[in-house]
């Protein structure tokens, strides 16, 4: 018997992740905020708003009422980050897995995004879907592979992966639902750091460098919190984050890159209408680092830049730092 299948969320990643599900024919339910978006699937299969290259599937219904979702039995949950909690309020009925793709950390709370649906919808049991995903490339069948996590284990892989895979669409499967949501959090972050070294154009060398001590704060502050190294080293880590901090197809890459040309935050904010998620992450996980002592001076630099510091005096304040050992294990060996 097949699963019934929604996605809450029709940004551009909703919307590609509801087109790939309905490649092999499969009816999937997609729900809109934006009235004007509901009409527009279901009148003319497209999307402009949010995904306007993609012609969407027939088998794609597009709602504006979550209690339809009562009878679907599996939701991939694709709202912005710091609404989620709010959106998963409003259903009726949760469905029986919950599948998060949201890429965020909770301002306020510090709290991941699977502590929030758990709070939200205590009847769901949850995953989470992360990895070097650009969306246009899933709506147009590119092949794409990702993590799926499963607070359940092998029993709720087993349920969950038939129902998501398709031929140019592979999951992996993990166990590890906090590493999977740390390498999705705060590649975010470093996107936007890679796009400020872009806008300066400061060269390549300068973003390997970035992107690899990057992952050094990413694995750190992993650690802290209980992921597992293996988990950020796969596709939602160290995979997520070569892919979005290489190109202006990441919002939070195009976002730095203007903050490195001079734009103000504020103005290019206001001005989006996606979600640039790195940009709420940033002040969340500086913040955090701060509180609990974990150096990630990457996360710090980006989160002034966005406070209105000018880029090429930030960068010249981590050129600055003192010379240090690369890895933990040669800290003895530099005072």
């Amino acid at each position: 018997m097949s699963t019934s299948i929604g996605v809450i969320g029709a940004g551009a990643w909703g919307t590609a992740l509801a087109q790939m599900l309905a490649s092999d024919g499969r009816e999937v339910l997609l729900w809109a905020y934006e009235s004007e978006v509901v009409d527009a699937i279901n009148t003319s299969r497209r999307n402009p708003q949010f995904l306007p290259s993609a012609q969407l599937a027939d088998t794609i219904r597009a709602t504006g009422d979550l209690v339809e979702f009562a009878a679907i039995d599996t939701a991939l949950v694709v709202t912005p980050a710091q609404l989620l909690g709010k959106v998963l309020s409003g259903l009726t009925q949760a469905p029986r897995d919950l599948v998060l793709c949201s890429k965020g950390i909770e301002a306020g709370t510090g709290r991941l995004m699977n502590d929030v649906a758990r709070e939200a919808a205590p009847g769901s049991e949850i995953a989470v879907l992360s990895g070097p995903t650009f969306a246009h490339e899933v709506a147009a069948g590119l092949p794409t592979a990702v993590t799926l996590a499963c607070e359940g284990g092998r029993e709720q892989w087993e349920r969950l992966s038939p129902a998501i895979a398709r031929t140019a669409f592979r999951p992996y499967y993990s166990d590890d639902v906090t590493g999977a949501e740390i390498g999705g959090s705060i590649k975010n972050v470093l996107a936007i750091a890679c796009g400020v070294v872009e806008g300066l154009e400061l060269g390549q060398n300068a973003r390997a460098a970035l992107i690899a001590r990057g992952y050094a704060e990413m694995l750190r502050f992993g650690e802290h919190m209980g992921a597992q190294a293996e988990t950020l080293a796969g596709l939602c880590g160290l995979g997520d984050l070569v892919l979005t901090c290489s190109s202006t197809s990441s919002r939070n890459f195009s976002l730095g890159k203007a903050l490195g040309e001079g734009e103000k935050a504020a103005d290019l904010m206001a001005d989006r209408t996606t979600v640039a998620e790195g940009a709420h992450t940033a002040p969340v996980l500086a913040s955090l680092a701060s509180e609990r002592d974990i150096a990630m001076p990457i996360v710090i630099a980006v989160n002034a830049i966005l406070d209105g510091a000018l880029p090429k005096a930030v960068v010249a304040e981590l050129l600055s730092r003192p010379l240090r050992a690369e890895t933990p294990s040669d800290q003895g060996d530099v005072e």
